[in-house]
């Protein structure tokens, strides 16, 4: 048996994966925990890690009916009308950065003293020095050095890497 990927209907992952489990065929749907601007406050959601696919694992030629047009299935990936196999090494790579098939993406921490780049925003391409997070917030002070003088700007954690 071999590892498949399963092309989903929109947002219909767990569908396809449940319906597939029902019929006692092998899935694996990786899910990314990251965090994320909602009502203006960052926070910790889950989703696909691969919005619109999940991967399966069958014999083609006894299952590929089944699992085609099990629910929330739009597909199996094909290529040049052959099925895309997934090899084994790529999906236990996967897995090995999930527990419970969650991936978390841990935003980098800053201490202060850090020199970053300031990579978007009204003051993209300065450099400055990290000086704190604020509270409850994903905005942080930094410390521009510009024409000689020292000026703290907040600004999005989002908008800064260290240099």
């Amino acid at each position: 048996m071999l590892w498949y990927a399963i092309h989903t209907k929109p947002r219909q992952e767990a569908v396809a994966q449940a319906a597939l489990d029902r019929e006692k065929v092998t899935t694996f749907y990786p899910k990314l925990r990251r965090k994320k601007i909602v009502r203006r406050k960052f926070q910790w959601v889950t989703g696909p890690l691969f919005p619109g696919y999940i991967f399966a694992r069958f014999d083609f030629t006894q299952s590929h009916r089944l699992v085609r047009y099990a629910s929330g299935v739009t597909n199996i990936v094909n290529f040049g009308g052959k099925p895309a196999v997934v090899e084994e090494a790529i999906i236990q790579t996967i897995q090995e950065h999930c527990v419970q098939d969650v991936v978390t993406v841990e935003p980098i921490r800053f201490k202060p003293g850090d020199v970053v780049h300031i990579q978007e925003g009204p003051l993209a391409g300065f450099r400055g020095i990290f000086q704190r997070e604020l509270s409850d917030t994903e905005r942080v002070v930094i410390l521009l050095q510009t024409m000689g003088a020292g000026a703290r700007v907040e600004v999005s954690r989002e908008q800064i890497e260290k240099a």
